[in-house]
């Protein structure tokens, strides 16, 4: 568990929005309107929706000139992995799900309320209770329950409910993927790894662009071509039909 609260490592905001979006394989833009907020018209009415995650601000970096760039902390990037799981799970627009997350987040007083524990527990009860009845009609409230319990088991926690580290998907979410690449705030500047090995996937990419190939990265790190494979994947660019 980290307890050093003056320089935690999970709160400093270190991956801009191309670099989260990828390492979660999700599309920019989207990740853009959670954390900025998005206006939505229709019928001439315009309506702001707030941004539905709340930048991390660390203590060290208070006496810097602003940046321009908006950069996420590891805490911010558990919370998108968690709003991606929602999203694919309801299967709702982005206008209801809004609206909705922002009334749930309306009963706690906790900040980034999407990476606690608590939200793993109360707050996807008070969706399911806001949500449920939709879902069933659909024929799909169990299928949401396991697309998000899918989500959750790829966040490692410490003992009071924070998250310690993320098996983030490297492909499309099903049954049974395993957790290859691992993001960890205390490891390679919170860069992704091989789960089993340390091994920066970036170093792998870079190679491979080099022209070694998937057999001699193996050899080299000692691991099997699906690890190398799948280390590669995490650092190509998500393509957006």
């Amino acid at each position: 568990m980290i307890d050093d609260r003056k320089f935690d490592p999970r709160d400093i905001p270190i991956y801009s929005i191309p670099e989260a979006a990828q390492y979660l394989r999700l599309r920019k833009d989207r990740l853009r309107h959670w954390v900025s907020g998005w206006f939505s018209e229709s019928k001439g009415d315009k309506r702001f929706f707030r941004p539905l995650i709340e930048l991390s601000h660390h203590n060290s970096f208070e006496q810097r000139p602003q940046s321009k760039t908006t950069l996420l902390s590891f805490t911010n990037l558990v919370e998108a992995h968690v709003l991606m799981g929602i999203f694919q799970a309801t299967g709702f627009s982005r206008k209801q799900l809004s609206t909705e997350l922002d009334c749930i987040k309306r009963h706690f007083s906790t900040p980034h309320l999407y990476a606690r524990i608590e939200f793993q527990t109360e707050g996807i009860a008070l969706l399911f209770e806001r949500f449920g009845q939709k879902l069933a009609a659909l024929d799909r409230e169990q299928e949401a329950r396991q697309i998000l319990e899918s989500y959750f088991d790829r966040i490692v926690r410490d003992r009071a409910g924070l998250p310690l580290k993320l098996y983030p998907f490297t492909k499309p979410p099903g049954a049974g993927e395993s957790k290859t690449i691992k993001i960890d705030p205390r490891i390679s500047f919170g860069r992704p790894v091989l789960a089993e090995t340390g091994i920066p996937t970036a170093m792998l990419a870079e190679r491979y662009k080099a022209g070694d190939s998937i057999d001699e990265l193996a050899e080299d790190y000692n691991c099997d071509r699906l690890q190398i494979e799948e280390g590669i994947r995490s650092e190509l660019p998500l393509l957006v039909a």
